[in-house]
């Protein structure tokens, strides 16, 4: 069990910490490394977007993994609360009609803008002209936090510090159960053939499910990089829900791919442990 310091002392985590660890210090290498970079040709609020984006990716992923998807505890978020990791008073704006997607609570305050208004970035997109679409809040780099229909970005901050790496990582690890539940079935398959005394046989459908890319050609190009981009970072998807839904699809494509090879199987002679003992006893009679 790791350990987070606070204003010098060092505290335990709590139990089910793991589950967003690995996310939780890459936010903070990456932060220190923004924190390091030129400011040459910025403005002076803008050299603070990206520590502002990433402390709001940051909230957002805590608050998802509890509120959404119920994969921490109180306790966890507690604790995430309590050292500062999430912003306490974000969330519970968060938590409100109308405030869903809210990039900060400075940008509602009416006293840090003339005429007693809000940031333009509260402004829905159908109610702005077309110079005002493009626009950005100053101080957080928000193109527009609104709630409703087409009132505000998907992507309010527009680059890949994206609202929903909580979802990518639920989409992940469904991808890897069912991978591993696959797997399961395949060294059962391989075992009741292997009782059956059709080693040989076991010992071909186990060896091409393990590499299924074993007959392609030598001079294919393709990669699993081009395919699905580069491995992230600890771990970490910053993406989209179009990025859960792309994980989903492959869960199924593989299924599908899996059952038509068993089915081909079938048809060109192979055949399954059931098949195997019948075939058995009728050498034996």
């Amino acid at each position: 069990m790791s350990s987070r310091r606070k204003w010098g002392k060092a505290a335990r985590t709590p139990k089910g910490y793991d589950v967003i660890e690995a996310v939780i210090e890459a936010f903070d290498n990456e932060n220190r490394d923004k924190v390091k970079e030129s400011n040459a040709g910025k403005r002076n609020t803008e050299s603070l977007w990206p520590v502002h984006q990433i402390a709001w990716q940051r909230s957002r992923y805590v608050y998802d993994m509890f509120y959404t998807y119920r994969r921490i505890s109180r306790e966890v978020y507690d604790y995430c609360i309590k050292f500062k990791i999430a912003d306490a008073a974000l969330i519970a704006k968060w938590k409100k009609p109308g405030y869903e997607k809210l990039c900060s609570t400075y940008v509602i305050n009416p006293s840090n803008y003339k005429f007693g208004t809000t940031s333009i970035c509260r402004v829905p997109l159908t109610d702005r002209s077309e110079m005002q679409k493009s626009a950005q809040d100053p101080t957080t780099g928000c193109l527009g936090c609104a709630s409703g229909k087409d009132a505000g970005h998907k992507n309010i901050f527009g680059n890949k510090y994206g609202q929903n790496l909580a979802a990518v990582q639920i989409a992940r690890e469904k991808r890897m159960e069912a991978i591993k539940i696959r797997k399961e079935q395949q060294q059962k398959v391989y075992d009741d053939a292997s009782k059956a005394g059709l080693y040989e046989h076991a010992t071909a459908t186990l060896a091409q499910s393990a590499d299924p890319g074993a007959g392609d050609s030598e001079t294919d190009d393709s990669s699993d990089e081009e395919d699905y981009g580069p491995s992230p970072t600890a771990g970490v998807w910053a993406g989209s829900t179009k990025l859960e839904a792309e994980s989903e699809n492959i869960i199924n494509s593989d299924e599908d791919d899996n059952f038509s090879k068993e089915n081909g199987k079938r048809e060109s002679g192979g055949f399954d442990a059931g098949e195997s003992r019948n075939l058995k006893k009728s050498r034996i009679e």
